[in-house]
């Protein structure tokens, strides 16, 4: 029998080095102290990305048939709409927030438990490549500095797959983590009292979590397609310094 040995093209590993390379970036710069010299470094990073892109568009084979990754992107603007009313009651604060291990795009499992130490913002939603889900975490993602000054951590979860996970953070440039709540279906959205059996995904549901793992904050959208206001999300982990964190959020 003939072994394949053929080697990785340059255009496969050079994705995988992009993306170690990010990780330790994003390690390292969390390390630095607010500074000109770090809101440089972000800028730079800012760059090297958005030059990654426009290669990656110039040379996509989506290109020749008149297609670029912008494109893929955008299908969620011509997607059937999300407008249902919401079913569940979240987990009221002072609860301890129910642990879980679910793998993300790249096939980790993550465990809540190794979250401990640092605040922590779950974000349920129904389904990627969805109207809202698109505009709430491309939201979040622009405001990831939000979050790191604020040393909280944002974990997305949805009924996907990690492979739809993998090629929706891809295509949108997510880089905190989607978990996969995948099998059995939306059993960590039901430990959160934020599953709809009737549509088979998770309501859009925020919970804010403290570095004991209790939940300060909890969010259901009123329906589907309302996202969540994120001043309102900076407040409860604004709340979360204050000498009474029990004070920090109020079920809705």
């Amino acid at each position: 029998m003939q072994t394949n040995t053929s080697q990785p093209s340059q255009e496969e590993l050079y994705p995988r080095r992009l993306h170690d390379l990010e990780q330790r970036f994003g390690t390292l710069f969390k390390e630095l102290t607010d500074s000109p010299q770090k809101e440089a470094l972000s800028v730079l990073h800012g760059m090297m990305l958005e030059m990654w892109r426009q290669l990656r568009r110039s040379s996509s084979p989506l290109s020749e048939r008149g297609l670029t990754i912008d494109d893929i992107a955008d299908l969620y603007r011509h997607a059937p709409k999300m407008e249902g009313e919401r079913r569940n009651t979240p987990l009221a604060p002072g609860t301890l927030a129910p642990d879980f291990a679910l793998p993300d795009a790249s096939g980790h499992i993550v465990r809540l438990a190794e979250y401990r130490g640092r605040p922590t913002v779950l974000v349920f939603y129904p389904l990627d490549w969805s109207p809202g889900c698109s505009q709430q975490l491309d939201l979040y993602q622009q405001e990831l500095d939000e979050f790191e000054r604020r040393d909280a951590r944002i974990v997305g979860i949805s009924v996907d797959s990690v492979y739809s996970h993998g090629a929706w953070a891809a295509v949108r440039g997510i880089r905190f983590p989607l978990l996969a709540d995948f099998n059995p279906k939306g059993q960590v959205a039901r430990q959160y009292h934020v599953y709809r059996d009737d549509d088979g995904f998770s309501e859009r549901a925020l919970y804010v979590l403290d570095e004991r793992g209790i939940i300060r904050y909890s969010h259901v959208s009123p329906f589907l397609h309302h996202v969540p206001d994120i001043y309102e999300l900076f407040a409860a982990l604004d709340g979360l310094r204050s000498k009474a964190p029990e004070a920090a959020g109020v079920a809705k």
